[in-house]
């Protein structure tokens, strides 16, 4: 197996093993959303321990949510209040999306530290992504919160855990006509600057 395909599944591994252990606990156990929840901490932090076992390092994204998860599944159980969990999403979306405007903002563009080393695109492509995700993020978190004040629990940990990654998969895939489009144009000139400088 090559470097490539390695990193591949193990970030299948890191990615999903805790969302679909909650999924699976939930459902075929009982409904119990602590239990699901204990089971979801645990297998969070094997997959992180496994993905540094197997990469040496681990990608600053899929560690971030991984840490989150850990973090807000176990104040839930301390103080066994499954609204920690469940405002997760809404939590952290809106965390991204704070950073996202901001770095509108302040000119940075935390997508581009990302994901720079894979795409080669001018400065206004990144912005473009910036702002979409932006947006994106401030809509996931909306949602959750809609969902968590007006469905049953069993319809939450559908969402949570199935919901969430078919829209953020839909999202990326509608993200390429304008990758490809600057990608098939590498010439495109960044905009003009417009702090002066």
């Amino acid at each position: 197996m090559n470097e490539q395909n390695r990193r591949g599944w193990t970030r299948y591994v890191i990615d999903f093993s805790s969302p679909l252990s909650l999924l699976v606990t939930y459902f075929f156990f009982g409904r119990d959303f602590m239990l699901a929840t204990g089971v979801s901490v645990v297998v969070a932090i094997v997959a992180l321990a496994f993905g540094f076992i197997v990469e040496r390092r681990l990608a600053w994204l899929p560690l971030i949510v991984g840490v989150l998860g850990i973090v807000f599944g176990g104040l839930t159980l301390i103080f066994q209040a499954d609204w920690i969990l469940k405002l997760r999403p809404t939590f952290v979306n809106y965390a991204f999306a704070i950073i996202f405007f901001g770095g509108l903002v302040l000119k940075k563009n935390p997508i581009k530290a990302v994901l720079g080393w894979a795409l080669n695109l001018p400065v206004e492509a990144w912005r473009k992504l910036e702002l979409r995700y932006a947006l994106f993020s401030l809509f996931i978190g909306t949602v959750n919160l809609g969902v968590w004040l007006t469905q049953t629990e069993a319809t939450w940990v559908t969402w949570d855990t199935i919901g969430i990654r078919v829209l953020s998969a839909g999202f990326g895939i509608a993200q390429m006509p304008l990758l490809m489009k600057y990608m098939n144009n590498p010439e495109i000139p960044p905009p003009p600057s417009t702090d002066g400088a």
